[in-house]
């Protein structure tokens, strides 16, 4: 490429996908340690190239926004950090150059969109003594809020003692409402709340200021709320839907907390 090119490359936003699998990931470690007869054909594939060339190897559903602002700089706003964030940041991280995160938004309180926490801190900026220098920014709905603090008291803890590793999380309560925008790290996000099963509210976003971005990453039912704010009649056109599928066909059950392929299609 030109110099040219590189550098419009450069001033460019950009998505990262660290992660589309399932909460226990790909290869399933079931299928390989006890293996069936005939074995699993997904997850013996997935051992059989590399990660990055690979499309049956997956970790915890994840999105890094690579947000660049007028003035060239950049912020790196993470979708989710579940269980599998160690090692998307040394895949991935470390492939595309990507220094810290600025700003966190969580999805929902499941172990594969917050276990991820714990491994936060090696993701902050920091000085030359790797002291943290700065709060990363972390947006949730008082559910998860309090779900995490349940699980990781020593978080929401005002004062750190001298010697501890620990992320140091700045937590911002937003709420279930597509009439209640907010910033993260200078780009604004719309929630867009849809059921993750019946009985519980998880939550998608809509952002993009050139192009507009819809993320539904965890979703058995969209509500009508949410199909009107992603619509035409809405927001306008949307440049880019991601929307899951956790099955190949078929039609979910009351129980189904994801979408099969046939009803994504369908959407």
């Amino acid at each position: 490429p030109t110099g040219d090119a590189l550098a419009a490359a450069a001033a460019a936003s950009s998505l990262v996908f660290l992660g589309t699998g399932c909460s226990g990931a790909l290869p399933d470690a079931r299928c390989l340690i006890q293996p069936s007869a005939p074995p699993c054909t997904v997850c013996s594939q997935a051992l059989s190239l590399p990660p990055d060339r690979n499309p049956n190897y997956r970790c915890n559903t994840s999105l890094l926004i690579d947000y660049c602002h007028d003035n060239d700089t950049h912020k790196y706003i993470l979708i989710a950090v579940g269980k599998t964030f160690r090692e998307q940041v040394l895949r991935w991280f470390v492939h595309h150059k990507v220094p810290s995160v600025d700003s966190i938004i969580l999805t929902h309180d499941h172990a594969d969109a917050v276990l991820g926490l714990v491994d936060v801190w090696v993701v902050q900026s920091s000085n030359h003594r790797n002291d943290v220098d700065d709060q990363v920014a972390v947006f949730l709905t008082q559910f998860t809020m309090d779900s995490v603090a349940a699980r990781f008291p020593y978080f929401v803890k005002r004062e750190l003692e001298e010697g501890d590793e620990t992320a140091r999380l700045d937590w911002t309560i937003i709420e279930s409402d597509v009439n209640k925008p907010f910033v993260s790290s200078g780009l604004e996000f719309v929630p867009l709340p849809v059921m993750h099963g019946e009985g519980y509210v998880c939550l998608g976003f809509l952002f993009g200021r050139k192009a507009r971005v819809a993320y539904l990453s965890d979703v058995s039912r969209i509500l009508p709320r949410t199909e009107h704010t992603i619509s035409k009649s809405g927001a306008g056109q949307l440049d880019l839907l991601i929307l899951e599928t956790n099955q190949l066909h078929g039609v979910g059950n009351g129980r189904s907390c994801h979408l099969t392929l046939s009803e994504s299609l369908n959407k």
